[in-house]
């Protein structure tokens, strides 16, 4: 399954859209997400925002062996993809770390 966490823009072809990081937390617990792109403005901070799925990647590779989908960001907001995607690159080298001896 491919995810599309975004307030504003529709889903591509092939993705689903989800709204809120609650929502695509829950279908990451699946083991089903192949794929996940991330806004990270979505309207109501309270409710989330994109960083905060990559927050909960990152704690669940490290602490439970988690297997990270491919994950991309299509946030305008500048500063926050910039953190959005360090959290990325990190989550990549603690998943590279787990598989390798």
């Amino acid at each position: 399954m491919k995810l599309y966490l975004d307030d504003e823009r529709p889903a591509p072809p092939g993705w689903r859209l989800v709204r809120w990081p609650d929502e695509v937390i829950a279908l990451l617990q699946t083991g089903a997400v192949t794929d996940l792109s991330l806004d990270h403005d979505l309207g109501d901070d309270a409710r989330g925002t994109g960083y905060d799925v990559v927050l909960w990647l990152e704690e669940a590779v490290a602490t439970r062996d988690f297997v990270p989908p491919a994950i991309a960001v299509h946030s305008a907001n500048t500063a926050a993809r910039a953190r959005m995607e360090a959290g990325i690159a990190s989550i990549a080298r603690l998943h590279r770390g787990r598989r390798d001896p």
